[in-house]
């Protein structure tokens, strides 16, 4: 395979109601079949009319900008400073719901187009009814990456060419069955289409040519493909809406959670980790009141001391005795409890479930968590 990615120059600004198809056919008319037209969703918004009206500085613009942000935003995600990460209408999860205030009049700002998959599909058939080129259509726009630094374009809509090339149930070199493989290609045709198109040079169309012999006859189900559904997303959840459901969680944390023990390397019952119930142990360590003391129990010990303890949980192989010295007033006692509390939510934290019991008769101890 060999790919070009060519640029498209001369189209210049893009008003409100200006014909994109013309404008492109104009500005390439070296167009052939199976081209694949990689254009940038801001001149799509702004043929199409997406443009909102804000102050041009000061507290009114931000406040604007806010106003305009919440009508875009369908949940919020995370946020830091003045950065918002939120999931729009569309299902794209990015900064600012896409809405841009770059190559336009300070006194407008862009939003995403309606429906990017509609716009392609548009865009193409426009292309090839007046113009007779067959060619596949990708809108994008720039997104960050979690856990990696720096930008790239991705595709928003597609037409004329297939989201996702599956390669599940292939055979790789080695005689492995691939069962996941799934690659974004409209996504990578776009960042390829970045290359050429640049930020500050007014080159919003790129054409990649060479990956398609031709365009799909139909337009295909569009870059709605890549949106992930939410309950096959391991990170749905934004940063607030995770820190609820673990506070909902600790909240309602069970007496009788279930303890589990991993098999260990030859196949025995695991030991819990104490590397772990020590950063759970410290965590609570300025939370909880004067005078609550938690200490682990060695392993080697632990079996001696759980026979003393009525209803020791079959399968834990841990012990951390809570100890509240003194003889403690109602008050003192309704503290350690949440003390208590605050404990095994940060072991559940860490992974290890515990059951609180009644220590030995006769025990100084004032509880015991077995994990």
């Amino acid at each position: 395979m060999k790919l070009e990615i060519l640029p498209v120059l001369g189209i210049g600004d893009v008003a409100e109601g200006d014909d994109l198809a013309e404008l492109i056919a104009t500005a390439a008319p070296w167009l052939r079949d199976g081209d694949v037209l990689v254009v940038t969703s801001k001149i799509v918004s702004k043929s199409e009319g997406r443009l909102v009206d804000v102050p041009a500085d000061g507290p009114e613009r931000a406040a604007a900008r806010d106003e305009i942000l919440a009508a875009e935003t369908a949940r919020p995600v995370a946020r830091r400073g003045n950065t918002r990460i939120v999931q729009t209408h569309h299902g794209f999860v990015m900064a600012s719901a896409g809405i841009d205030a770059s190559n336009v009049d300070r006194s407008r700002l862009v939003l995403l187009p309606k429906d990017p998959d509609a716009s392609a599909r548009s865009l193409r058939a426009a292309l090839l009814e007046r113009h007779g080129a067959d060619v596949a259509v990708i809108i994008s726009d720039t997104m960050g990456r979690p856990w990696r630094n720096g930008l790239t374009d991705v595709a928003l809509g597609a037409a004329g060419i297939g989201a996702i090339r599956d390669h599940r149930g292939q055979v790789d070199p080695y005689g492995n069955e691939l069962s996941i493989t799934q690659m974004a290609v409209i996504d990578e045709l776009a960042g390829a289409g970045e290359l050429v198109k640049g930020k500050c040079d007014q080159v919003p169309v790129a054409v990649i040519r060479g990956y398609l012999p031709a365009a799909q006859p139909d337009d295909g189900v569009g870059a709605a493909a890549l949106v992930r559904a939410a309950e096959q997303d391991l990170f749905s959840l934004g940063t607030a809406e995770a820190r609820a459901a673990g506070l909902r969680s600790a909240a309602t944390l069970g007496e009788a959670t279930p303890l589990s023990t991993p098999d260990g390397p030859e196949g025995g019952a695991g030991t819990v980790d104490a590397a772990a119930v020590a950063r759970a142990i410290a965590a609570v360590g300025q939370a909880v009141a004067a005078g609550t003391v938690f200490t682990t129990v060695a392993a080697d010990d632990v079996p001696r001391f759980a026979g003393a303890v009525a209803d020791w949980p079959d399968g834990a192989t841990g012990m951390i005795l809570c100890r509240l010295p003194g003889a403690p007033e109602p008050a003192a006692l309704i503290r350690f409890g949440a003390d208590l509390h605050r404990l095994r939510s940060a072991l559940a934290a860490e992974g290890i479930a515990s059951v609180a019991l009644a220590p030995p008769p006769g025990a100084t101890e004032t509880a015991v968590l077995a994990v």
